[in-house]
This record gives structure tokens, C-alpha cells and sequence, in this order.
């Protein structure tokens, strides 16, 4: 599934965000919730996951001090939790932390997984983006 769009959402008082309705069933097998590269928190399938770990992993040698880095990170900063009855999934707070989240967040689809953004830094970070994207689509032709 490819996941698209941006919703607003208001985290309960356990720090619980419901998930947007639509992504549910695709997440229903469980998810792993991952410190984004940004400040954001990824939520995966596991199968997806697994997939970009292990494709951010190929061709490196595992013995190398940057791949054994790399699989640290991703290994030592996700946790694999299932979806509660209500569709709501509960955010460490070392997550929290890393995103910035308050009470108000915002969830967006980045393709092969959801990120749950602190609502004032997706803001920012969406504006200078769009900004940005003439100059990232013109330069993808000269990356050829």
C-alpha cells in the first residue's frame, strides 16, 4: 500500500494517536513505529520495514563501522506494537521525544510508510519543501 495525504489528529492523554482510518486495515498485522531521519515518527509495516533497512544495508560490508551504525539505528530505535481495538497506537516517549510531539500532530503519508510530525515543525518543514521542489525536479534530471 502506498500511504498518501496529511491529517490532523490530537494525541489522548497516554500519548495514543489514532491512526487514519483508511490505513488500518494495511496496518492491521502490526506496525513498527520508528524514529524518523527528520523529527518524525515512522510508523511501518514490518514487511516494509525490513525492506528499507535492509536496502539502506545493501552492498555495504556488514563488518564495516557505518553498516554495523546503521543497523544499530534502525534496530535500537523501533519498537514493533500492534494496533489496539480502536485503531490507536501508542507512542514511546523516546519517540515523542526525538519528533518534538505535543498534543496536536499531523500524520503524513511519505509513500511506503505514515509520519507522525510535531504540528508547527511539519508546517515549516512542508513550506520550505514546496518552496524547494522546482529545484529538486529540475536537478533530477541532471543526476542522470
Amino acid at each position: 500500500m502506498t500511504f498518501r495525504g496529511t491529517f490532523d489528529h490530537t494525541l489522548d492523554a497516554k500519548n495514543r494517536l489514532t491512526v487514519p482510518a483508511r490505513f488500518r486495515v494495511a496496518l492491521g498485522a502490526g506496525v513498527v513505529l520508528a524514529k524518523g531521519v527528520e523529527p518524525c515518527v515512522a510508523i511501518w509495516t514490518p514487511a516494509a520495514y525490513e525492506a528499507q533497512t535492509a536496502a539502506a544495508l545493501l552492498g555495504r560490508n556488514p563488518l564495516s563501522p557505518e553498516a554495523r551504525q546503521l543497523s544499530r539505528y534502525f534496530s535500537a530505535n523501533a519498537i514493533d506494537i500492534e494496533l489496539d481495538k480502536a485503531g490507536r497506537v501508542m507512542l514511546a516517549a523516546f519517540l515523542m521525544e526525538h519528533a518534538n510531539l505535543e498534543r496536536e500532530v499531523v500524520v503524513t503519508g511519505a509513500g511506503e510508510c505514515l509520519e507522525v510530525w510535531n504540528q508547527s515543525a511539519w508546517t515549516a518543514y512542508n513550506n520550505d519543501l514546496s518552496a524547494r521542489i522546482p529545484d529538486i525536479a529540475a536537478g533530477l534530471d541532471r543526476a542522470s
